[in-house]
């Protein structure tokens, strides 16, 4: 697998965002409702409460996250798999550690 670097990357996922969706807070709290409860409290939790405070890169890659299947990301969140994309492992493991942390 060829190695691409971290800033390629994130220009790429950055040149897909509309830069409107970074605030628009009520557009990202309906794309965190998703076709599994589970994925509504963790996705919709993490927004309400975290997203706020983030970076623009990880804001940028919440939103890229967003654009992955349920599956996909229930499955990351568990720890079942690992996302090809590594800047992905970044925004799961803080969705998870923010899951946690509520508990």
């Amino acid at each position: 697998m060829k190695h691409i670097s971290d800033n390629i990357l994130i220009n790429n996922i950055n040149d897909n965002i509309n830069d409107n969706i970074i605030d628009n807070i009520p557009r990202l709290q309906w794309a965190c409702r998703r076709g599994m409860l589970e994925l509504d409290v963790l996705l919709g939790n993490y927004l309400n409460e975290v997203y706020p405070t983030l970076s623009i890169k990880n804001k940028h890659l919440f939103i890229q996250l967003l654009n992955c299947s349920d599956p996909e990301i229930l499955a990351w969140l568990l720890g079942e798999t690992r996302p090809n994309n590594p800047l992905f492992t970044t925004i799961i493991e803080a969705i998870r550690h923010h899951a946690q942390a509520r508990f």
